[in-house]
């Protein structure tokens, strides 16, 4: 047997590693990754989640104009409508 084989009677088959299970947003398969690496990456990640999202937004305006400007302005609108309430609640 080679020294990478485990043998049934090695410490290290008797006792499993533990599982610590992630939260879900660590599983998502999209947003998981940017969760990580915020959590646990480099410093200089947002700078750079910040510039491919504004990429992403420049593409989206010149493939379809201004209705890509403007989306987020709409969806900004009854977001902050929301903040102001919980705010407003204390």
């Amino acid at each position: 047997m080679s020294t990478l084989t485990l043998h049934p009677q090695s410490p290290a088959s008797q006792s499993p590693v533990p599982h610590h299970p992630q939260p879900l947003i660590r599983r998502i398969p999209l947003l998981g990754p940017i969760a990580r690496e915020l959590a646990d990456g480099d410093a200089d990640y947002p700078f750079y989640l910040l510039a491919a999202l504004l990429s992403a937004w420049g593409c989206a305006f010149m493939l379809w104009g201004l209705p890509a400007l403007v989306m987020p302005a709409l969806v900004a609108a009854p977001l902050m409508l929301v903040v102001l309430v919980l705010i407003t609640r204390g």
